[in-house]
């Protein structure tokens, strides 16, 4: 089905490349999930790319608004882009969506509470509890969502676990699981984790998805109310090449990242399997979890 963009972000004319249909807006009396962004990666517009092509396969037209933190000024991004595209939580506190996304962030090296928008995150966390379906927190906002509701602490992993990992469902009979093969492949980027265990010890979690080199990939509430993603399936083909040759120019320590280069080679074009899994991800995602739970809507 459609995304709904009615402004000319970049992705805009990307996504039209891949065939994605895309509409100025909804026609009339049409149903539409309204799905918020919580972006807090540094380049927006490439994260605005990668998510919308996920949210297309929804079976609903999607209508996305996007949201930042309030008192956070950011460095990669021009302000009047922010001020164009983009809204702060006390815009939109009042209404209700059928879905939330919160984005990773390059800060999971400092404790949460010194996140400058931490306090904002745990008020925009708790405002999801009761104003929106279900939530899907990536890598550092599931990190952090974890920790704000249930006290689950990450942990340094002492080096970047950096690649594109083979993970496996662990309760396949999940609705968030549904086609997935035995086997899939999922890239991660970060330097912290949250231990398995401490999910296992909570009784309202799941963990639904995982592999030996990166512990859980995919946990969620029992209610289907909040998942947890630890890796990006949303990443594009060179998104980890990028990643690495930008730390090996800065001196930094780097591995090649292991599943990623043909025959571990950093010089051949990287491999692309793991955005198949990701779209019936954010299909069943869309589907079981928020399409069929959100409360009925008058017309």
């Amino acid at each position: 089905m459609p995304l709904i963009l009615p402004k000319p972000i970049p992705a805009k004319a990307e996504l039209a490349k891949e065939n994605i249909a895309i509409v100025d807006e909804a026609a009339p009396g049409a149903d539409v999930l309204d799905v918020a962004v919580l972006n807090v990666m540094p380049d927006k517009p490439v994260t605005e790319t990668q998510l919308l092509r996920l949210l297309s396969v929804s079976p609903l037209p999607v209508r996305t608004t996007w949201l930042r933190p309030a008192d956070h000024v950011s460095r990669s991004t021009p302000q009047s882009y922010l001020d164009e595209h983009y809204q702060v939580h006390a815009d939109i506190a009042d209404r209700r969506f059928d879905a939330l996304i919160v984005t990773g962030a390059p800060v999971e090296e400092l404790d949460f509470e010194e996140v400058t928008y931490w306090n904002e995150l745990r008020r925009i966390m708790d405002w999801a509890r009761d104003q929106v379906t279900s939530t899907l927190y990536i890598c550092w906002g599931a990190q952090a969502a974890l920790y704000h509701h249930y006290g689950i602490p990450k942990h340094h992993l002492g080096g970047k676990l950096f690649g594109n990992f083979a993970t496996r469902a662990v309760d396949p009979g999940s609705p968030l699981l549904a086609g997935f093969d035995d086997e899939f492949r999922v890239p991660h980027s970060r330097y912290t984790g949250t231990a398995t265990e401490h999910l296992l010890a909570e009784p309202q979690i799941e963990v639904l998805a995982d592999a030996p080199e990166t512990g859980f990939y995919l946990a969620g509430r029992r209610d289907g109310r909040e998942f947890y993603l630890t890796g990006h399936p949303e990443y594009d083909r060179n998104t980890l090449r990028d990643q690495y040759e930008r730390d090996v120019a800065k001196g930094r320590p780097m591995h090649v990242p292991p599943g990623y280069y043909p025959g571990e080679d950093p010089g051949a074009t990287p491999v692309r399997n793991w955005q198949a899994h990701g779209r019936l991800l954010y299909a069943n995602w869309l589907r079981h979890h928020v399409l069929a739970r959100r409360p009925a809507r008058t017309r």
